[in-house]
């Protein structure tokens, strides 16, 4: 069965927040969207609500899916990237899970060490498609 990993599109003034995973862990020092694995009975929506809490203490509201497309590392089972667009949020994001998180615009993105499995919406993204979304 593949696994369903959920990513938050979080916006402020133009910019995205983004996290750097910690030294230590798989895909150390790479930057990625704050979010995480789907569990057992849990929609994506559902998911990306629990994962910002655990990861940024903050409570998301409105969310909406804007892209999704399957990711396999070398030697790793499939995964089901999805992305969610954080219309609102309650709180100030805290960095509870992350190396260092920063909020970038996108066209600074070039610039980070994203997981090999978000580039295919990094392209995505910088193709404007997420304005039509």
């Amino acid at each position: 069965m593949m696994l369903t990993v959920v990513a938050a599109i979080l916006e402020r003034d133009g910019q995205m927040l983004i996290g750097q995973r910690r030294p230590g862990g798989s895909h150390a020092g790479k930057w990625e969207f704050p979010g995480g694995k789907v569990e057992p009975g849990e929609s994506a929506e559902m998911a990306i609500v629990r994962e910002l809490h655990e990861e940024l203490a903050i409570e998301a509201a409105g969310v909406r899916e804007i892209h999704r497309y399957e990711y396999a590392y070398t030697g790793k089972r499939p995964l089901l990237l999805v992305f969610l667009r954080i219309e609102s949020f309650t709180g100030e994001p805290v960095n509870q899970a992350f190396a260092k998180i920063a909020w970038a615009h996108p066209s600074e993105f070039p610039r980070f060490d994203f997981l090999d499995g978000d580039r295919e919406f990094l392209i995505w993204l910088a193709s404007g498609s997420s304005q039509r979304a």
